[in-house]
């Protein structure tokens, strides 16, 4: 880069730098060979020609003779794009609270639209894969919302139809300690909400919902219990704090999202979506570099080619 950014780190400003820093974080005790789990490995200098300026940042492991850098079996395998600007577009889409788009990474960064948006999916791919692991503890608050058109955003012809804008459920849980799992799911029937609720939240658990008939009899899976509380009647905290306005503030930042900086979100990628939310709203009690550094950990072995993506 040739003018620095403000507010952005120095180690993503450069490119030695960022790829000294991506090894700090990857390998904290010392390279490790992606293909044999080996720590035996040496940096090899190669030399650049006229037709290929030679790769920075590669070593050879010892006991399997192969070739690596850093990058291997992470989201920036076989990207073309500066190591450094792929820690600036992290750092863009963890320190944005309410995201940020394709179009305004692609203007600040110099790369082509295309780049941009698949840049932005790579990352989206490690913030829900770091961020799902095991089930949440301690008091759950879950609720479900839809995602997708409005009625006046409809034009004429459609509008008077008798069929109403199709819309996605997302179902969201958020624990009082500050994490959240969002995702989108085929129905926000019974069978789907309770299933769910069984396979993200310990056993020791207590959850709070909503008087919606999807949720009665949540409270035998988990041994904290189950507390509603009635919306329909404006009741939304009731004693003893029980209430599920974490949640309701969650999906609020979502929305806000998508109509204010997404605009609009395909069925196919709304999931995606959902776990970046999810992601900086579990980190939300961290620095912006402390949310950065967790990503660039969360990317190791997590690979994602354009052809899997759009599948």
């Amino acid at each position: 880069m040739n003018k620095k950014m403000p507010g952005v780190p120095e180690s993503a400003q450069n490119e030695a730098s960022a790829r000294a820093f991506v090894e700090s974080i990857v390998w904290p005790n010392g390279p490790v060979c992606p293909h044999c789990g080996a720590t035996d490995v040496y940096r090899m200098v190669p030399k650049a020609t006229s037709k290929a300026p030679g790769r920075s940042g590669l070593l050879r492991c010892r006991p399997c003779k192969r070739q690596f850098t850093v990058t291997v079996g992470t989201i920036f395998e076989s990207s073309h794009i500066p190591l450094h600007k792929w820690l600036m577009c992290i750092h863009f889409m963890t320190a944005s609270k309410k995201g940020i788009s394709a179009h305004q990474l692609h203007r600040m960064l110099g790369i082509t639209y295309k780049a941009a948006w698949f840049m932005a999916h790579r990352i989206r791919h490690a913030m829900k894969s770091g961020g799902f692991n095991g089930k949440l503890p301690g008091k759950v608050e879950v609720d479900e919302t839809y995602i997708g058109g409005k009625q006046e955003n409809r034009s004429n012809d459609m509008r008077f139809r008798e069929i109403q804008p199709k819309k996605t459920p997302v179902m969201a849980l958020v624990t009082r300690s500050g994490k959240a799992r969002a995702f989108a799911i085929k129905n926000a029937g019974k069978v789907v909400l309770q299933s769910n609720i069984i396979r993200n939240v310990s056993e020791g658990a207590a959850v709070y919902t909503d008087q919606a008939g999807m949720y009665k009899g949540v409270g035998r899976f988990v041994n904290g219990g189950h507390e509603t509380v009635n919306h329909s009647r404006k009741q939304y905290v009731r004693p003893g704090n029980i209430h599920t306005n974490s949640v309701e503030s969650f999906f609020s930042l979502l929305k806000r999202g998508i109509v204010g900086t997404f605009h609009h979100i395909s069925n196919q990628h709304l999931d995606a979506y959902c776990g970046e939310f999810s992601f900086r709203w579990s980190k939300s009690k961290a620095t912006d570099r402390e949310r950065a550094v967790s990503l660039i950990a969360a990317t190791v072995g997590k690979r994602l080619v354009y052809a899997e993506m759009m599948a």
